[in-house]
């Protein structure tokens, strides 16, 4: 359900990042190249309202109980600062809406340096932490020099690949699309997953498909690596901020050895040169992907919350 009238396109980007932009939100969902990918599966829309941007979409972490209620993200800000009263005006005109339209009012994906500013508009809201949707942050020189004890062994997957694969490592540009969305093929037919799950790779194959075309229109980083001339592994991702990237997606074939650490190292390499951190954004409450993510020891989780009102 598209709550809002205005949709994330190539042709309202400038004003999507003047508001996207205008604050340091730090949080992986916040950037235009997240919205672009994901704004049919996650059905994100958008309205003026007040001096703030309102973002609306949909979470599918709650898919399986069959459960899709419209959130809104934190109102944006085009100045870098916001007003109290401005705020709380806004943010009960985007109630008002929802209501109007049927739907319980929450903001989800708050993070936690703007927390306090809302609560001081609004107190009447009462706020529950979001672990799922923590964002997992690193050191891009962390994940590149892998150095210590606490990355043995990811340092020695990585070693053994390149001591036993030919491999080139090549910026992907769209003239790539559909070689890329033949590994995207392959790669999804080696899962195994629930139906409901399948249903949103399924939605998914068709957002990579449009991101592989527009790689350049929306600004995506994005890399790939071939062995023996064919597409084995690919990362994309976004700028987020003046000295960060969201890692949006990492893909790999998991029958080479080392080629996960392989393909996260070289676009590591590839974006260090103005990307001091990379987010690579949250774990959905999955425990093998909170295991994987920790498991490259962060500098920050971001924390996020959810907001709602009283019945």
């Amino acid at each position: 359900m598209f709550l809002f009238d205005n949709r994330i396109t190539l042709e309202n980007r400038e004003i999507l990042e003047k508001y996207l932009n205008g604050f340091e939100y730090k949080t992986s969902g916040l950037s235009y190249s997240a919205l672009y990918m994901w704004r049919d599966i996650n059905q994100f829309s958008w309205e003026i309202i007040g001096d703030y941007m309102c973002m609306s979409g949909v979470s599918h972490l709650e898919l399986e109980q069959g459960i899709e209620l419209p959130f809104m993200f934190p109102p944006l800000t085009k100045t870098g600062s916001y007003d109290k009263e401005s705020l709380r005006e806004t943010i009960f005109k985007a109630k008002e809406y929802f209501e109007s339209k049927g739907h319980p009012f929450s903001l989800r994906l708050v993070p936690f340096h703007i927390l306090e500013i809302i609560k001081e508009a609004v107190p009447e809201l009462k706020w529950q932490d979001d672990r799922p949707n923590y964002d997992y942050i690193y050191l891009t020189k962390d994940l590149i020099e892998l150095a210590g004890r606490d990355f043995h062994k990811k340092k020695n997957h990585l070693n053994y690949f390149k001591k036993t694969y030919e491999y080139e490592y090549v910026k992907m540009t769209s003239d790539m699309a559909d070689e890329a969305m033949q590994f995207i093929d392959e790669f999804n037919r080696r899962k195994d997953i629930p139906a409901h799950e399948m249903e949103l790779l399924k939605m998914e194959e068709e957002a990579m498909d449009d991101v592989f075309r527009n790689l350049e229109a929306v600004g995506y980083e994005a890399g790939a690596i071939r062995i023996g001339g064919k597409i084995e592994a690919i990362a994309v991702g976004g700028h987020l901020g003046t000295k960060m990237i969201t890692e949006h997606v990492e893909k790999a074939n998991v029958e080479y050895r080392g080629l996960y650490q392989a393909i996260n190292n070289e676009f590591c390499k590839h974006v260090a040169g103005w990307a001091k951190y990379i987010n690579r954004e949250e774990d959905m409450g999955i425990p093998n992907l909170r295991k994987a993510k920790l498991s490259y020891r962060p500098c920050q989780l971001l924390e996020k919350y959810i907001g709602v009102f009283p019945d």
